[in-house]
């Protein structure tokens, strides 16, 4: 039989090729829409227990009665370190599965409750404290969401000066982030790996996904042009999300990266994919690790295996 077109479309991965998680909780940042509520719904359904980790109660309430499945729903604000430690001390019992999917793109320049810049503060910086005190009671994997756009901008982390003061913009700023996303990963593996921990840690990106990020963007022509590309060229967010389910579900290597297999990984099935040399770049994770923990006030805490 011929290798048609449909064919091979049919043995592309999606969510309905998601392994069973039935007894399985996930932690995901960001769950009530977005990216965030695709990537619950999902989990939801194949049977794991999702925790919608949300700044807004009443909103993320909201979205978790849309989910066919079991839910609950606890407060957690990555721009303030207080809410953080405050999420985290209140978690008692094994975490499966945490989704660092949450952030903000592209923001007017704009301080955390620490002083920290937004973007960087609440993309990394929050969920490099959370990462770190859940740690304890994560059994399989932490997958993070990044996006191609970690080769914009100027293409590394500013050690100088990470909040960008005097030179901030809003490209920049969100580049730095999503690179520093990806150098966490891979650092975190590298400490995961060190202590004889089984847990894997991942990082996933959506391609050109529809959502509500876009329409926060500080340059008014730009949310004009994302507003027409989300019309146009984007994927769903359901589409969207499966980079992330991909990671979330799939046998792979620790620090892995996954995005969409099509054009300029734009849409398209999940698969592996590169990343730039300065997210390859484990001295640069080293020094965002060190860094972090200065910032944060939060540092490694998981104890060696055996």
């Amino acid at each position: 039989m011929a290798d048609t077109t449909e064919a091979r479309r049919a043995r592309k991965w999606n969510a309905t090729r998601l392994p069973d998680q039935t007894g399985r909780t996930a932690v995901i940042t960001g769950a009530n829409s977005g990216l965030g509520l695709a990537t619950a719904q999902a989990l939801a359904r194949t049977g794991a227990h999702v925790v919608f980790a949300v700044r807004d109660l009443a909103r993320g309430g909201a979205a978790a009665a849309k989910v066919d499945g079991s839910t609950e729903v606890r407060r957690l604000d990555l721009a303030d370190l207080d809410s953080v430690r405050e999420f985290a001390e209140a978690w008692d019992r094994p975490l499966d599965l945490l989704i660092n999917n949450a952030g903000v793109m592209m923001l007017p320049e704009q301080r955390t409750k620490q002083g920290f810049e937004m973007q960087f503060g609440t993309n990394h910086l929050g969920h490099f404290a959370l990462t770190n005190l859940l740690l304890p009671h994560v059994t399989d994997r932490v997958v993070t969401v990044s996006s191609g756009l970690h080769r914009g901008g100027d293409g590394v982390i500013h050690f100088d000066d990470v909040n960008l003061r005097g030179r901030y913009s809003p490209t920049r700023a969100y580049a730095q982030s999503k690179l520093a996303n990806l150098l966490f990963t891979l650092e975190l593996q590298r400490r995961l790996t060190e202590a004889g921990s089984p847990v894997r840690a991942l990082a996933a990106h959506p391609g050109y996904a529809a959502t509500n990020l876009q329409s926060h963007a500080a340059n008014p022509l730009m949310r004009a042009v994302m507003g027409v590309g989300n019309r146009i060229f984007a994927q769903d967010d359901k589409a969207g999300a499966l980079p992330t389910l991909y990671a979330a579900g799939q046998d792979l290597p620790g620090a892995a990266y996954v995005g969409p297999d099509g054009l300029g990984e734009m849409r398209g099935a999940p698969t592996l994919v590169g990343r730039s040399a300065a997210a390859s770049d484990p001295e640069s994770a080293r020094r965002l690790w060190r860094l972090s923990e200065e910032m944060t006030g939060v540092t490694w805490g998981l104890k060696p295996v055996g």
